[in-house]
């Protein structure tokens, strides 16, 4: 049994000992996941103002909303695995991979119907 006075090893190995100080890694990793949670929520802030009563939202700044939100989905799981490489975190770097897994559909689905499909002429099968 180790006595209180020496710090137990690090569950992390040498890499995780030797990077930023964990503590700072995990609230940074915790900050971005949580981020990135809140993509769905800028997405639908201006359908949920237009239902509370305030249309001027959707109509007037709806759009930065919808970027933010495709920002947001982008952004925060890259600097995940960054920071999660950094910090040595296989099981955050994991989640920051499932994360940009999930948020590469959406992204593609926009990019596909919102920018690439209505270019094509209409009668021509593109």
């Amino acid at each position: 049994m180790p006595s209180p006075e020496i710090a137990p090893e690090s569950r992390h190995g040498i890499r995780g000992a030797t990077g930023p100080a964990p503590a700072r890694v995990d609230r940074i990793i915790r900050a971005l996941s949580w981020w990135w949670a809140s993509a769905p929520l800028l997405l639908f802030a201006p359908a949920i103002a237009y239902a509370v009563g305030l249309p001027d939202v959707r109509r007037e700044i709806g759009w930065v909303f919808g970027l933010m939100a495709l920002f947001t989905a982008a952004l925060a799981p890259t600097a995940g695995l960054v920071v999660a490489q950094v910090g040595g975190r296989g099981e955050a770097r994991s989640r920051f991979l499932i994360m940009a897994a999930v948020s590469g559909v959406p992204i593609l689905f926009f990019l596909f119907f919102g920018v690439l499909f209505p270019e094509c002429p209409d009668g021509y099968h593109c």
